[in-house]
């Protein structure tokens, strides 16, 4: 099957990188599953795994080593552009992330970016208040105890 082509869009640094050596697992208007090794070397993050839920507009991600064990939890809050023409998605990073450490306990992390990037007009209030909304989304879920929900459908390939 042929996958839209996936791009990853940050604000903060201002960049666009197809994600060309992550492998789609699993693709379908609900959920895209990806694996991938990291695009910049970091000191212990090696590779990781990644849930794209499109409807909830969250990118949910195990961290790994090169060991292959976890190191936590990280959700990206995000929007979702497809271009069918293109065949591409584009996934922009909307900056507020949540991070959960493998003792169960919830960071919500990179609120300045989000202060910084509304300050400089790089994202909109309808987009600032889209994210508020999906970050307090995903933290419910957290919170409910469904955490595994998220991240089960990684489980088989990490």
């Amino acid at each position: 099957m042929d996958y839209p082509r996936l791009y990853r869009k940050r604000l903060i640094p201002c960049e666009c990188v197809e994600l060309k050596d992550d492998k789609i697992l699993r693709y379908d208007d609900d959920l895209i599953v990806t694996s991938w090794n990291t695009i910049r070397p970091k000191k212990e993050l090696h590779h990781g795994c990644s849930c794209f839920y499109r409807k909830e507009g969250w990118k949910v991600s195990y961290f790994c080593r090169e060991d292959g064990s976890r190191m936590y939890v990280y959700c990206d809050i995000v929007s979702y552009e497809p271009d069918e023409a293109a065949g591409s998605l584009t996934v922009t990073d909307l900056l507020a992330d949540v991070i959960i450490t493998p003792d169960g306990f919830v960071k919500v992390v990179d609120l300045d970016e989000l202060a910084q990037a509304i300050r400089e007009g790089l994202i909109t209030g309808e987009q600032l208040c889209d994210c508020l909304v999906k970050v307090n989304s995903l933290l419910r879920k957290i919170y409910d105890g469904k955490l595994n929900e998220l991240t089960s459908p990684m489980d088989e390939f990490v």
